[in-house]
């Protein structure tokens, strides 16, 4: 059976020995100064930690102070915990590294002072004002791939906002404010705030006039004028609906509407116009495959697929990507990698595992593409969308009972079935976390990566393989932290990867 990852619960921490410690350890780390927060920790958890911490070599202060290095809290409201520091008086503190617990029980695992990462600081949160000065915030990475981003937004005004104005540039064919407008709104889906005053987005990269000018309008006027032309606007609208369809491109929506088409039934009574078999089966299912796919319909899915390739090949992986693996509720299709150790096996298994479901009754519209994946013909260094690997295109028949607590339905729909979309991708075993990493996405993370890769580390990086063009070598990764390393980058999570 497939089943969503499992989140492993917390241990319980059994009291180490060195809580019995009472008397002053050598000291080991003449540089590195901690104070422990008390608030939230507690007295008695504090002196537990102080007493742990000396036991192990490091040097621990009873009272902040400008000789502290390293300041530790559990409270996790960082704007309460920097509220608090502010009143301190500490002329150092801008100095001073604010960490996460983490930090602290990382270091005391490996008995020293491990080095910080973004994941062990506490950003200070708070615009700081002086006199004479706008608000600013914590610096923020130009690029997706240095940013956390998590499925929360909380800027979603200003990025719904620019994402009609992406989709307007797109169908327009306007490629430079489109990526400024995209990479605005992957800055403002990271902060861990929301954004009250422009004066707040000064030191923010990526925002340009223009973004700046669609803000403003909105934090005075609550919308914004631009978008909403844009938003009645009778081609815009059109467009919109016709590449709703699965199989239309704007190309083909641009010149359905050019002829004078403004809707479905205008298409399919035009005796003139040959639809091909993805836009014939996107117009019959229309109404199940437009509608969100659920992350409960996605692991029944899942569950579905992992039978027929196993009962093919006992030894193939199976992966869920794309936005349920970063931890979406929803989604507008499924996303999965099936690969096998065999190399050279994984394409037949992919035919092999068509068949299968199609003798279950399940298919109800596939699109085959067999693998031309040639190594030979790397590196590249054109960015390309679709990577070179087998996979296939789908539209499957999802029952009601197969799905725990049923179906995302229509109202009124008691067919208890539904049609859903769904993608299958078959790289070599070798090639496995390349394309795991490259279908988890988001997009705007992966441009980010690549984009990295090429101007701060001179690789190529892409679903295939990482290159590197200093060492004229391409650099071998069976799992996506392995990436992360060669790139020197921290690892993020993929629910973390929402830019």
């Amino acid at each position: 059976m497939f089943h969503a990852p499992i989140v492993p619960r917390a241990r319980k921490r059994s009291r180490p020995a060195e809580a019995s410690v009472t008397r002053r350890a050598e000291v080991k780390f003449e540089d590195v100064r901690l104070y422990l927060v008390e608030r939230k920790m507690g007295s008695s958890r504090r002196s537990f930690l102080t007493e742990l911490a000396r036991s192990k070599g490091f040097i621990v202060e009873d009272v902040l102070s400008e000789a502290v290095t390293h300041v530790v809290s559990e409270d996790c409201q960082a704007s309460s915990l920097w509220t608090w520091l502010k009143t301190c008086g500490l002329k150092d503190l801008p100095m001073m590294h604010v960490l996460d617990i983490r930090w602290f029980t990382d270091s005391m695992r490996e008995g020293r002072p491990v080095a910080v990462e973004t994941r062990h600081l506490i950003q200070d949160t708070l615009p700081t004002v002086t006199e004479g000065t706008t608000p600013t915030v914590s610096t923020v990475s130009q690029y997706a791939c240095q940013r956390r981003t998590t499925p929360e937004n909380n800027n979603k005004i200003f990025t719904d906002a620019f994402e009609v104005l992406v989709e307007n540039y797109e169908f327009n064919e306007i490629e430079g404010p489109c990526l400024a407008f995209k990479r605005a709104a992957s800055v403002l889906k990271s902060l861990p705030s929301a954004v009250q005053c422009l004066g707040a987005t000064k030191d923010l990269p990526c925002l340009g006039e223009h973004t700046k000018a669609i803000m403003e309008e909105i934090i005075q006027c609550g919308r914004s004028f631009a978008v909403e032309k844009i938003l009645s606007d009778e081609r815009y609208q059109t467009l919109k609906l016709f590449t709703s369809v699965f199989g239309v491109g704007p190309k083909t929506a641009e010149k359905w509407y050019r002829r004078g088409l403004r809707s479905f039934s205008h298409i399919l009574a035009d005796p003139s116009i040959r639809l091909n078999r993805m836009q014939q089966s996107g117009f019959l299912h229309y109404g199940d495959i437009s509608r969100a796919v659920s992350k409960a319909e996605a692991h029944a899915l899942g569950n579905i697929i992992d039978e027929a390739v196993h009962a093919i090949t006992p030894d193939a992986i199976l992966a869920l990507t794309g936005g349920f693996r970063r931890g979406k509720e929803f989604g507008h299709d499924v996303d999965f990698i099936v690969t096998t150790p065999v190399l050279g096996k994984e394409e037949q298994l992919l035919t092999n595992s068509i068949e299968r479901l199609k003798q279950q009754g399940l298919l109800l519209y596939c699109e085959y593409q067999a693998s031309i994946f040639d190594m030979s013909k790397l590196p590249t260094h054109r960015f390309e969308a679709m990577d070179h690997f087998a996979k296939c295109f789908l539209i499957l028949r999802l029952e009601g009972s197969q799905v725990e607590g049923g179906l995302n339905s229509a109202a009124g729909d008691s067919r208890g079935w539904r049609a859903v979309r769904v993608d299958l991708v078959s790289p070599p075993m070798d090639r496995y976390a390349y394309a795991l990493l490259g279908w988890t996405g988001s997009r705007q993370f992966e441009r980010d990566l690549r984009r990295f890769a090429q101007k701060e580390r001179r690789m190529l990086l892409d679903n295939h393989a990482l290159y590197d063009k200093t060492k004229k070598e391409f650099l071998a990764a069976t799992t996506e932290k392995d990436i992360f390393a060669h790139l020197g980058l921290e690892y993020i999570e993929p629910w973390q990867r929402n830019a």
